[in-house]
């Protein structure tokens, strides 16, 4: 690409932004084939009875993505994002054969190990990709498009798959959808998907008064991202215990629906609300967050999901409607802080170092998928499943309070208060 026809923002890179949406939709909806049925699975086929070792298969997703999404920002730098996005599809082929077919739950675990490789390398590209082409103007609506797409999908996905489980049975019809999306990801990132490495540096040239800046070990990215920055730290423990809450409900909500009486449809509905509405509501968060700024969207975000876990946890009868409205207080609370998180990354973060600090950051939250399938887990079996949706609820208020305390606003043009990492 001729380095005088680049340019930065949404409408300039449309075709190529809509492209991304679209493979990231698929993405999403890998995840989604498990929403909804594979603690059935559990359960039914494989005669699995402790909570914790029917969220194993979370436990290594997390484990395992959580790392990916460290290297996939390193090799996103360092090799181009194209091609660890192409990586992250080849990973996925054995997926949804192996959810089919596996004679043993230790199949399903380890199936789970190639989804977590998978999503970590394509979610992220996906991510650093679209903060590449779109600039700083409007990161919080690109953000959330990107999120909106990716979970909207999981919903559709996790909706479907827990109908046809019903009409067809929980094996193998549910997990055809996969192999749909694995050849419409993986062909598309091949044929269709254009590198945007160029784009960095385009940004970088527009910014060469701040280019020391952008000269950091990984090992100072690392302690930033993790630690010693008060902007891009708080992001990073927001981002755990977004997704340890998220583990614990992707997990522990079909196995209460399921005690409380539910069907496998009903259930099938439940879990795709609360992702839908995540999904459909970050339009408008990510977009306002370009507004009004990120701190307290993510603050009161965090607080709203507390007390939609909180609302399913006082549940005591099969009240479909109970259910419905504790998943779409989540829902919408995880939107508010979902693509606000990324944004403000994209924010504090040096270009030349973005990918690395986004690939850290996702480290981070992606681990709470592993902490809190366990912590829900042993919590549940040991004290009941009422009392690990209360400790899940706590440690979510705590997190925004974490924010409302030490965070800075990070938006372009509303700084208050500048971090170690902010370069702008």
């Amino acid at each position: 690409m001729n380095a005088g026809s680049i340019r930065l923002g949404l409408r300039e890179n449309f075709g190529q932004f809509s492209l991304l949406v679209l493979v990231n939709a698929f993405v999403g909806g890998m995840v989604g084939l498990e929403r909804s049925i594979l603690p059935a699975i559990a359960e039914r086929e494989f005669h699995i009875a402790a909570r914790a070792a029917i969220l194993s298969f979370i436990v290594v997703f997390g484990l395992t993505k959580a790392l990916t999404n460290y290297f996939a920002g390193r090799f996103s730098d360092r090799f181009g994002r194209k091609q660890v996005l192409v990586a992250g599809w080849l990973a996925a082929i054995p997926v949804p054969f192996a959810l089919m077919w596996a004679p043993g739950w230790n199949w399903v675990v380890a199936a789970n190990v190639l989804l977590g490789v998978s999503q970590g390398l394509t979610w992220s590209t996906t991510v650093i990709m679209k903060i590449d082409l779109v600039g700083p103007r409007q990161r919080g609506l690109a953000m959330g498009l990107n999120e909106f797409s990716g979970y909207f999908a999981v919903a559709a996905s996790a909706l479907a798959t827990g109908w046809l489980a019903a009409r067809f049975g929980l094996r193998p019809e549910p997990f055809y959808l996969g192999v749909v999306y694995v050849a419409a990801g993986l062909a598309l990132s091949v044929f269709a998907v254009r590198e945007t490495r160029h784009h960095v540096i385009h940004e970088l040239r527009a910014h060469s008064a701040v280019m020391e800046e952008g000269k950091l070990t990984q090992g100072e990215i690392f302690r930033r991202t993790s630690l010693t920055d008060r902007n891009l730290s708080s992001v990073s423990q927001a981002g755990f215990v977004n997704n340890l809450n998220d583990g614990m409900a992707w997990g522990l909500f079909p196995l209460v629906f399921a005690a409380m009486g539910m069907t496998l449809a009903q259930i099938g509905v439940l879990a795709a609300i609360y992702p839908a509405v995540w999904g459909a509501s970050q339009i408008f968060t990510g977009a306002l967050s370009d507004r009004i700024g990120r701190k307290w969207l993510i603050a009161s975000g965090m607080w709203l999901q507390a007390g939609g876990i909180a609302v399913t946890a006082t549940a005591r009868s099969a009240d479909f409607a109970d259910f419905a409205v504790g998943a779409v207080l989540l829902g919408v609370g995880t939107a508010m802080v979902y693509p606000t998180l990324l944004a403000a990354i994209g924010d504090v973060a040096h270009p030349a170092w973005r990918a690395s600090a986004v690939g850290v950051y996702r480290l981070w939250r992606d681990l709470g998928y592993a902490v809190g399938a366990l912590l829900a887990g042993f919590t549940a079996d040991i004290f009941g499943l009422a009392a690990a949706l209360w400790l899940v609820a706590a440690l979510t208020l705590l997190s925004g309070v974490i924010v409302a305390v030490r965070m800075n606003e990070t938006r372009p043009g509303k700084i208050v208060g500048v971090g170690a990492g902010t370069w702008r």
